[in-house]
């Protein structure tokens, strides 16, 4: 590359990393020798435009560091498909299975009758059973 364009631009550190790679092969070409190599690393390093950058590499032959177009400002994002929000009486019947946990842990401690723990459970298959019949209706996907 013989002239790039917009030597004010700021770089990142995909440039930076792209110069030090430049740098390596001449370097293993045997036109540079370790201190030159070191030097200039250093300044790729805190390079901050294209210029400062291209000015490592005046005296050199290619490779050199390339400058990419910058991606859009801003992409236009897909549209998100449209889901269904599960209607109030499933949601309040998920936050039934902690209370369900703690209800039944405090029964079988208070009354020292532990069939209790097994509440919490008959109520996460009975929420679950109920959510996926939801799923499996309005979404076409859903557990068994």
């Amino acid at each position: 590359m013989a002239h790039e364009p917009q030597p004010n631009m700021r770089i990142g550190d995909a440039e930076r990393e792209d110069g030090l790679r430049a740098l390596g092969e001449h370097m293993a070409a045997g036109r540079l020798s370790v201190d030159e190599y070191g030097d200039r690393s250093a300044k790729v390093a805190t390079a901050r435009t294209r210029g400062e950058l291209l000015s490592l590499f005046t005296d050199l032959p290619d490779p050199r560091p390339r400058f990419h177009a910058p991606p859009p400002a801003f992409a236009a994002a897909p549209p998100m498909p449209y889901l269904p929000q599960r209607p109030l009486g499933l949601r309040l019947s998920s936050a039934l299975v902690p209370i369900a946990m703690i209800v039944g842990v405090v029964m079988a401690f208070r009354f020292g009758f532990f069939p209790f723990i097994v509440l919490p459970i008959l109520v996460a298959v009975l929420v679950n059973r109920s959510n996926n019949d939801w799923r499996r209706r309005h979404l076409g996907r859903g557990g068994r």
